[in-house]
């Protein structure tokens, strides 16, 4: 446990370096592997998740699920034009596999164990509602992502044009399906334990995400996209705080 705590610090040094360096457009060509770097960790730490969550063995066959069938999913998007849309990745986060980047996979465990531990935060049972609110995350946070992925950053490149910053609109379909599916088969694994440490730190993760991205966009020029998410982040934080007073009372 120790390990993961210093992990999670460690993330946090490296997220204040990327808000400061990315935000402002001062990370040096020399430090590009830094992107990858920071997203490799945030999915360890939503792995680590996963492994106090549902107990080692099976917190690691999760995490190794959804690193593997989302990879697989990019892969076939960015080939075949399946479910994303037409785009290629850049090398900003290099090392690719396949025309993918590994930080891809790690990206998308990061997404899934942070809906999961909000979900878990509002309690919510029923598997449909778990899936749609999993699936609602993610695609909140993708609302952000792509558009400063793309415009500010070019970490992908899009090759069909799209009402919403010229992404095209089965991307974020895209999104929403695999975290609801995703979410809807771990509505039937049982959590062996819950700990509100690494609960509380994931649903920080999340907030944090957004946060860095909003601002990214903010100060590119990216207005529209981050009012949206800063809006739904604060109605989350909000709803949660609510959901926490009343678990208390």
């Amino acid at each position: 446990m120790r390990i993961a705590n210093y992990i999670f610090y460690f993330f946090l040094f490296w997220y204040i370096c990327g808000v400061v360096l990315v935000g402002f457009d001062l990370l040096p060509s020399w430090l590009e592997w830094s992107n990858s770097v920071f997203i490799i960790t945030s999915g360890i730490i939503g792995g680590i998740y996963f492994l106090i969550h549902f107990r080692f063995k099976l917190g690691f066959l999760i995490f190794v699920g959804i690193f593997v069938s989302t990879f697989i999913i990019e892969y076939y998007g960015s080939s075949s034009q399946f479910l994303f849309g037409d785009y290629t990745y850049s090398d900003y986060f290099a090392p690719n596999v396949m025309g993918v980047p590994v930080a891809i996979g790690f990206a998308w465990v990061m997404v899934i164990a942070t809906g999961h531990a909000i979900i878990m935060k509002f309690g919510v049972q029923n598997i449909i509602l778990r899936a749609l609110l999993g699936g609602v995350l993610a695609l909140t946070m993708d609302l952000i992502l792509d558009p400063v992925a793309y415009k500010a950053k070019q970490y992908w490149i899009w090759h069909e044009p799209g009402i919403y910053y010229d992404i095209p609109w089965t991307n974020f379909f895209g999104w929403f399906i695999i975290a609801f599916f995703i979410h809807i088969i771990l509505s039937f694994i049982s959590v062996s334990q819950v700990n509100k440490v690494w609960q509380d730190r994931l649903v920080l993760l999340y907030i944090l995400i957004i946060i860095m991205f909003a601002l990214i966009g903010l100060m590119n020029g990216i207005y529209l996209a981050s009012t949206i998410v800063v809006t739904a982040l604060l109605f989350l934080i909000f709803s949660l705080r609510k959901e926490g007073q009343y678990a208390s009372s």
